[in-house]
C-alpha cells in the first residue's frame, strides 16, 4: 500500500463523510464529532490492515525458510560445503 495515496483517499472520504453528516444532522458539531469518530475507525482498520500484511509476509518468509520434509533438511545442509553454482546441478 502506497502511504501517500491511502492518506489522500482517506482524507477524500473523510471530507464527503463530514458533508453528508452535516447535511443529514444540520449540525456542524455533530458533523466535526461524527467525521472524527470516522477518522480513528479509518485509522485502526488502516492499522490491522498493515498488521495483517506485515503478519503475512513473515509466514510466508518463514516458511519458505522451514523445508516441509525432514530428507530436504538433510539435503539442505549437506549442500552447504557445495559452490552455490554447482548445488543446483
Amino acid at each position: 500500500m502506497y502511504a501517500p495515496r491511502v492518506f489522500f483517499s482517506m482524507i477524500c472520504v473523510l471530507l464527503v463523510f463530514a458533508v453528508a453528516a452535516f447535511w443529514q444532522s444540520g449540525s456542524l458539531l455533530t458533523a466535526l464529532l461524527s467525521t472524527v469518530v470516522c477518522a480513528v475507525l479509518l485509522q485502526v482498520g488502516y492499522f490491522v490492515g498493515i498488521l495483517y500484511l506485515v503478519r503475512q509476509e513473515k509466514r510466508h518468509r518463514s516458511g519458505a525458510a522451514e523445508p516441509s520434509h525432514p530428507q530436504q533438511a538433510v539435503d539442505a545442509h549437506a549442500a552447504d560445503d557445495i559452490p552455490a553454482d554447482a548445488a543446483r546441478h
